[in-house]
């Protein structure tokens, strides 16, 4: 349960991205596709159309919802991308690509998220241990085998290692009580 609760935080944070000017754009988007196919469109032809009304229906919504989401990833991607070091003009614009190809081409090959190193603000990893510019110490490690633990961890979950004598930097230790 505790998964899915994290799992969710995880996707509003990134619900958060999306800046109000594309979830305008977005409502904007879907009224003009709705506004065009239901008023403009009709009023332009002089036949009737010939599929049911139904069917014409979930179409004509369909469309809208498309362009409604194609604002909205444009508007994540002019956030996302920079936090990746990634280039948000190139991404926005391959976003446009038919299909979707350029969407799922942009979650495909999208780089992880980067931070600051503390101590010299070089641009790395989120999930490096140590600045590859200065070897500073950012998260706590298994000395053994250098994959992630908590500091609160005693032994690593990984080999067994009792972390305690690996002497990490004062700053990554635990608050004892």
């Amino acid at each position: 349960m505790g998964d899915t609760r994290q799992n969710q935080n995880r996707f509003s944070d990134e619900l958060k991205l999306i800046p109000r000017w594309a979830v305008v754009g977005a409502l904007l988007a879907f009224v003009l596709v709705e506004y065009y196919f239901w008023v403009v469109l009709p009023g332009q032809s002089h036949h009737p159309s010939r599929l049911p009304f139904a069917l014409r229906f979930y179409l004509l919504i369909s469309w809208g919802a498309l362009a409604a989401l194609s604002m909205l990833i444009i508007g994540y991607i002019s956030n996302d991308a920079p936090r990746r070091g990634m280039s948000a003009q190139l991404w926005m614009i391959c976003v446009i690509i038919p299909g979707g190809v350029g969407a799922a081409l942009y979650f495909l090959l999208r780089q992880p998220i980067l931070a600051s190193c503390q101590a010299c603000g070089a641009h790395i990893e989120a999930d490096y241990h140590y600045c590859p510019q200065c070897a500073y110490q950012i998260t706590a490690c298994c000395g053994n085998c250098y994959r992630s633990a908590r500091v609160t961890d005693v032994y690593c979950v990984h080999c067994g290692h009792e972390l305690s004598t690996d002497h990490p930097p004062a700053r990554l230790h635990a608050f004892s009580r």
